[in-house]
């Protein structure tokens, strides 16, 4: 652990002596010679509870959070740990980065010009100062980790032949339904009249009339106008009670009607594939990519542990939420 510096030292009494006072400022944190202070915390907390509120909800939601609240404050202390070793990697400059990044962004979505950019940025609520200020600390965070931890892995072809073959399992697709469908509502008249639709669109298919024709003709939903075509479907992307209903059929045979809610399902089967092992060359590529995730978290893992023995740090407040 390094000492304190006498800045920091400094930075301490001038936070103790506050909280005879009013509080201005509280540092949560002390990283060598940066300090992470109660603020930052907390608009930290607040962009991470924001962008899991926009991507999850329910159970989910709240195991993320959770996990997210746990993590936080030593997150941002890696964060700090990697910033200051960008700042000494002598002749390191993102900033040619910087500029493809937000060319990159600006051609995908259209944007024609740089005040453009700056103005959409300002509708989304992001000055853009301090949009690029972040992104420039995290590209050099990143080139530390590239330099540090990717630039040491090395992959053995025998590694990924073997893995290849000890996880089959994760090189499986699973079987695939091409289906057409063909959805009456139960809104869509009385009881009796529904069924009696139901009992004609069987008679129908049973005498050999196109199932698409009829889709078109008698469904109640936009597959109408699509001849029935519902699209293409991994096993596991369908409603149990269709998958259920689907996975035994043969190519060409139709199912039972089924009802869910409000809506009575005939599907069928126009094409079925079946579960397939990748081959090797098929599967290389992502075997790689797994292999240099594992040994890169691996190595991150022990790069930081090595960073933290030898920097100073003092968490001055490990519960930043509780006020």
């Amino acid at each position: 652990m390094r000492p304190m510096s006498f800045l920091l030292a400094l930075l301490l009494l001038f936070s103790a002596a506050l909280h005879s006072q009013d509080v201005i400022e509280e540092i949560v944190v002390i990283v060598n010679d940066d300090i992470i202070t109660l603020s930052e915390y907390r608009a930290e907390y607040q962009a991470n509870l924001q962008s899991l509120r926009a991507q999850l909800q329910g159970e989910e939601f709240n195991r993320q959070l959770e996990q997210m609240r746990k993590g936080l404050l030593n997150q941002m202390i890696t964060d700090v740990l990697l910033f200051q070793e960008a700042s000494k990697m002598e002749g390191l400059n993102v900033d040619e980065q910087i500029k493809l990044y937000i060319d990159n962004l600006k051609k995908e979505n259209n944007i024609e010009s740089d005040e453009e950019f700056i103005r959409i940025l300002r509708q989304q609520g992001s000055d853009y100062d301090e949009w690029r200020a972040v992104l420039k600390k995290n590209m050099l965070k990143e080139a530390v980790v590239v330099t540090n931890v990717h630039q040491s892995i090395v992959i053995d072809e025998a590694e990924v032949v073997s893995y290849h073959k000890l996880h089959p399992e994760e090189f499986t697709e699973p079987p695939e339904y091409t289906l057409k469908c063909i959805i009456i509502s139960s809104s869509s008249g009385s009881d009796e009249g529904v069924e009696a639709k139901k009992r004609e669109i069987s008679g129908k298919i049973a005498a050999g009339e196109d199932f698409g024709a009829l889709a078109s003709e008698y469904s109640d939903g936009p597959e109408k106008e699509t001849n029935g075509d519902l699209g293409i479907f991994k096993k596991g992307e369908l409603a149990k009670d269709l998958e259920g209903a689907v996975e035994n059929l043969k190519e060409g045979e139709v199912t039972p009607w089924i009802q869910m809610r409000n809506v009575w399902y005939l599907l069928k089967l126009e094409e079925k594939k079946e579960a397939r092992l990748k081959a090797f060359e098929e599967a290389r590529k992502d075997i790689e990519q797994r292999i240099f995730a594992e040994k890169a978290q691996e190595k991150f893992e022990e790069f930081m542990k090595e960073l933290r023995e030898k920097s100073y740090i003092k968490i001055l407040n490990p519960n930043p939420l509780d006020f």
